[in-house]
């Protein structure tokens, strides 16, 4: 009985519950398929060489504000680290004066 079980479940063809299905030959990553490839995001101002960050301009501190109100961090905007902080900086004081929404209406 023993000899039988074992034939049966050897028979059987393995399942794949709780695993990933293959993937297709040429979805990328691997041998053949195509390498994803992703440009490295340069800082808007200091390709423009822009120093001050002004919180009065409104339509440029929009681009860095999500729209529920959260300020987007910088590995989503490509903008260096000195940048994003004179950016924060600005768009919190956009927001004291009521010139940008602290959050969206519902």
């Amino acid at each position: 009985m023993a000899e039988e079980r074992s034939q049966s479940t050897t028979s059987e063809a393995p399942s794949h519950s709780g695993t990933r299905p293959p993937r297709p030959a040429g979805a990328g990553g691997g041998p053949g398929g195509r390498k994803f490839f992703r440009r490295k995001k340069v800082c808007k101002f200091c390709v423009e060489k822009i120093d001050a960050i002004p919180y009065r301009d409104v339509r440029l501190l929009q681009g860095f504000v999500a729209e529920s109100g959260k300020i987007v961090p910088r590995r989503l905007t490509g903008v260096c680290t000195t940048h994003q902080r004179r950016v924060t900086r600005a768009i919190k004081q956009a927001r004291n004066i009521a010139l940008l929404p602290f959050a969206q209406r519902h």
